[in-house]
């Protein structure tokens, strides 16, 4: 299995800062030259793998083996493209990584036999350069880049090829290194418990476990910001001149928008995944939301689902963690569960409002954490426990908060026993 190390670069001098930041610039107008060529043949109904030979304009400044790589990556891009076209899928063709006058998205990739990391307590990451940077910079013919590196791996393995980035937002460099794992490091379920999850447009996650458990992950507060940002890029994109679509300011804001959904993401999932496998959880159901989009369809909902939470790709880190921990996902339907009555199993009569779900019956209930007790219920086999008393997560920018107690964390709430759990 693939897995990938993440950590902070640290040029040790201004000096060595300002090479990399040339590596990085030039990586990037050489991804721009092979997209345009690329994107003129498409278009012009050419052939896209015909193109011209840009290594000798980019040798002398990242290095053959680099400009290797990068190509490679770009081509990898496009067959991804005609991939998905195949499948009749929505896609468009490989993008730029912005301009020179308004800014580039500094990024390369090191071929992984050109590159070495040493860890301890002084870890280095040493990268080639081309011999004009070598010369202007004072390198040695042989000599590499040494920068120093900042975190531990928490995989070793095989390495992949290193993709390296800068951060303008943060000026803050950073590596990413795939490595091969082998599957014996997989981790095996504790019991052969079960979990199913309803994933919201207000709450992100409902959880519900066979043991009794209920996790409510809330995402209001995520998504006032995320839409805080978008409005302030629509209000720049307003004031632009004519025929410019974009500026640094405004892809800037997306990045940033885009880098703090991912890290709260990211944070959910390890942490939701951790409690399921401490409790013993071997499988979790998950919901496709095709059929729950196409009857409860609406802009904000999509806006929410897709654009905000990005669901496809939570679905993906989810899947990756749930591997590691060696629990299974399966997606079912989970059409109309949000609207069913847990106790007379209507849907027609049913009333949701905000948060709630009524029905006439005398049921009251938390609609997204019934929503995932009614789903496990249609498609788990195990004997499902009594629901305990719910937790609320908030998000503080650093962890998903949700104490024992509220008084400890003013992030944590209990749900409402009232409105989470009548009638159980």
């Amino acid at each position: 299995m693939k897995r990938v190390n993440t950590f902070e670069v640290v040029p040790q001098t201004e000096n060595d800062k300002e090479c990399i930041l040339r590596l990085l610039d030039a990586s990037a107008s050489l991804w721009n030259e092979l997209t345009y060529e690329r994107r003129q043949n498409y278009f012009g109904d050419g052939d896209v793998w015909d193109t011209s030979e840009y290594r000798g304009q980019y040798n002398g400044v990242v290095g053959s083996a680099t400009v290797q790589q990068v190509t490679r990556k770009n081509s990898e891009a496009w067959r991804s493209f005609f991939a998905l076209k195949e499948k009749g899928e929505y896609a468009n063709p490989p993008s730029y990584w912005g301009n020179e006058e308004d800014g580039r998205e500094l990024r390369t990739y090191i071929r992984n036999n050109q590159y070495t990391i040493q860890w301890g307590k002084r870890s280095r990451l040493k990268i080639p350069v081309g011999q004009e940077l070598k010369d202007e910079y004072g390198l040695g013919y042989h000599e590499r880049l040494r920068l120093e590196v900042r975190g531990n791996p928490k995989w070793d393995g095989k390495q992949g090829r290193l993709e390296l980035e800068y951060d303008e937002v943060s000026d803050t460099f950073r590596a990413f290194q795939p490595v091969t794992v082998p599957d014996s490091r997989l981790d095996s379920p504790l019991a052969s418990h079960e979990a199913a999850l309803d994933v919201g447009a207000n709450n992100l996650v409902a959880c519900s476990t066979t043991t009794g458990n209920q996790y409510l992950f809330d995402g209001r507060e995520l998504f006032g910001r995320f839409r805080e940002t978008t409005d302030e890029i629509a209000r720049l994109q307003s004031r632009l001149q004519e025929e410019r679509y974009s500026s640094k300011r405004i892809r800037r804001l997306y990045r940033q928008r885009t880098k703090r959904r991912d890290h709260a993401q990211n944070a959910l999932v390890r942490d939701l995944v951790e409690r399921l496998y401490d409790e013993g959880v071997a499988t979790v159901y998950v919901g496709d939301l095709t059929d729950v989009l196409e009857t409860h369809w609406s802009v904000r909902v999509n806006e929410k689902t897709h654009n905000f939470w990005a669901f496809k790709n939570f679905i993906h880190r989810l899947a990756c963690v749930c591997e590691q921990y060696g629990i299974s996902l399966e997606a079912e339907s989970e059409a109309w569960t949000s609207q069913t009555c847990p106790e007379c199993g209507d849907h027609e009569e049913t009333v949701r409002h905000e948060d709630s779900l009524t029905c006439p019956c005398g049921f009251e209930g938390h609609a997204d954490l019934t929503a995932s007790e009614t789903f496990l219920q249609e498609n788990s086999d195990c004997k499902i426990r009594s629901m305990a008393r719910p937790v609320r997560f908030e998000w503080d920018d650093h962890d998903w908060s949700g104490k024992p107690h509220p008084h400890e964390s003013p992030k944590e709430v209990r749900t409402n026993p009232q409105v989470a759990s009548v009638g159980r």
